[in-house]
């Protein structure tokens, strides 16, 4: 994404490597994926092994910064649509 004086700093972080929205969507999709995964699965299924060899968190502080993360992609995506900043 090519800065452009009107983005504001905090969407040129989110995006600054990605010049599509296809990219964007891709970016907002896996890390959703993984803040699936960083839910300590393994707390809630203690009594299954395989739980906790597959899912290796066993905590709440990767969900927590996750969230944030995410809702900072999806408002920057929609900065970047209603803008119409994206490279094509």
């Amino acid at each position: 994404m090519e800065r452009k004086e009107s983005t504001p700093l905090w969407v040129f972080l989110a995006f600054s490597s990605i010049s599509t929205r296809k990219g964007a969507l891709i970016l907002i999709w896996s890390s959703f994926v993984f803040t699936l995964y960083c839910i300590p699965w393994s707390l809630f299924f203690a009594d299954q092994v395989w739980v906790s060899k597959v899912f290796l968190i066993d905590d709440w502080s990767w969900l927590a910064m996750m969230v944030p993360v995410i809702v900072w992609y999806w408002l920057s995506l929609r900065w970047v649509d209603k803008n119409d900043t994206w490279e094509d």
